[in-house]
């Protein structure tokens, strides 16, 4: 049952880092700086921070116009769900 937690506590931590910095993002592009990659927000969103980068775009309204992440990130949320639910019904 340990291990559960462990695994809880990566998928909460990668979904703030999700979320966090797809509001970095936004404020640097309204400020016209220096970028993080799209190769960079993929990443976070892939290793685990699929619902935290979603929700991000979401609630900044980033990246909503882009087609991958318009229907990547809530298919990668869906999926990365799926399988905390099966984890913990084991």
């Amino acid at each position: 049952m340990q291990g559960v937690w462990i695994i809880v506590a990566y998928m909460v931590i990668t979904n703030i880092i999700g979320f966090a910095i797809m509001g970095i993002d936004k404020r640097k592009a309204r400020a016209r700086e220096y970028r993080i990659s799209e190769k960079t927000l993929w990443f976070w969103a892939f290793i685990g921070g699929g619902t935290g980068s979603f929700l991000g775009m979401r609630h900044f309204r980033h990246k909503t116009k882009h087609a991958a992440f318009k229907w990547g990130l809530p298919l990668l949320m869906v999926i990365q769900l799926g399988l905390i639910i099966k984890i913990f019904i084991q």
